[in-house]
């Protein structure tokens, strides 16, 4: 059994090299929970803090923040059973899962929908809790009110497509270049192509000049002004990144608009609060209403090859990417 252990930042993408150390199981303490884990995603968080591009990561630790395996410590009602869970300080704070075990609090574990498999289970965590997060933010979706998604074909953009279309709402993607929306939805997603015209004009078209109710900005500043220029009076924008910290901002439009900016980092968010998220997208998963993102067999790494998985990662691979540690 092994676990990966950074002692200290990496100074490029090319130069990492993520050093496997043998483990054994942690020992247990007072509502705790030691995980065997069998799956745990790799996502862009995990790598950047491997690079040091996250100055509250804390040095030495397992990085890893979702994922998804069987008790073999711990209360024994749990002992045995399917479980999975993710957080903002799990693998940042303190070791994650990208290792052969993972100790948590018992407030971090629940149990797996049983329709979903190891690695379906392990990759859902963040993309999911931040579009959630997001959307409960800034009010959920009600029927027949309009989303635009930002980024819709990115993992979060997916999650935020599932969630959206799951209420009743109707969606607007957007994605850069032709294509159609490449994830599950309950309704179908109409698309932009966010590298022609006027995504303003398009989407004020779209919905007889009135806007949309919610724009989940996933990109943040290439989409920021027509963001705005898509919102109805009284509209919400969720933003959870940015390329370019610095935008123009007119403060006149925003009030008088009445548009309500919410941002979302869910870093803040430990692995009992993203536990609570995951209880209220559980019967979505249970009911087919929303579903995981397909995992192909290429995507699926030992913990080996650890840093061949990081840089897929980083490079932005086409497929979620997850480790399986007890391989």
């Amino acid at each position: 059994m092994v676990r990966i252990r950074i002692t200290e930042k990496s100074p490029s993408l090319e130069a990492l090299d993520l050093p496997v150390e043998p483990m054994t199981m942690p020992e247990v303490r007072d509502d705790q929970v030691a995980v065997e884990v069998r799956a745990a995603a790799v996502n862009p968080s995990d790598v950047k803090a491997a690079l040091g591009m996250m100055p509250h990561a804390v040095w030495p630790r397992t990085p890893g923040r979702d994922w998804a395996g069987v008790v073999a410590a711990g209360p024994p009602d749990l002992v045995g059973k399917a479980v999975w869970g993710t957080g903002g300080d799990v693998g940042i704070t303190r070791d994650g899962s990208h290792a052969a075990y993972l100790l948590v609090d018992r407030s971090f574990v629940r149990e797996m929908p049983p329709a979903l498999t190891f690695e379906e289970a392990g990759s859902i965590g963040v993309p999911f809790v931040t579009a959630y997060e997001g959307f409960r933010r800034a009010g959920m979706p009600a029927a027949q009110e309009v989303v635009l998604v930002m980024g819709a074909n990115g993992r979060v953009g997916q999650a935020a497509c599932q969630i959206a279309s799951m209420l009743g709402a109707r969606v607007i993607g957007v994605a850069r270049g032709e294509g159609g929306y490449r994830g599950h939805a309950s309704a179908p997603v109409e698309m932009l192509d966010g590298l022609r015209g006027d995504l303003g004009e398009d989407v004020r078209r779209l919905t007889g000049g009135r806007g949309v109710d919610v724009v989940f900005n996933t990109v943040g500043s290439p989409y920021f002004a027509a963001g705005n220029a898509a919102l109805a009076h009284g509209g919400r924008a969720i933003l959870i990144a940015t390329l370019d910290r610095n935008v123009p901002f007119d403060i006149l439009a925003f009030y008088r608009a009445r548009h309500t900016y919410v941002g979302i980092d869910t870093l803040a968010l430990d692995g009992a609060a993203s536990a609570k998220i995951l209880d209220a997208l559980t019967p979505g998963f249970a009911t087919g209403a929303l579903r995981p993102f397909e995992v192909p067999e290429t995507s699926r790494y030992p913990i080996g090859r650890a840093t061949e998985a990081y840089r897929l990662v980083l490079q932005g691979g086409p497929d979620r990417v997850v480790l399986q540690p007890c391989m």
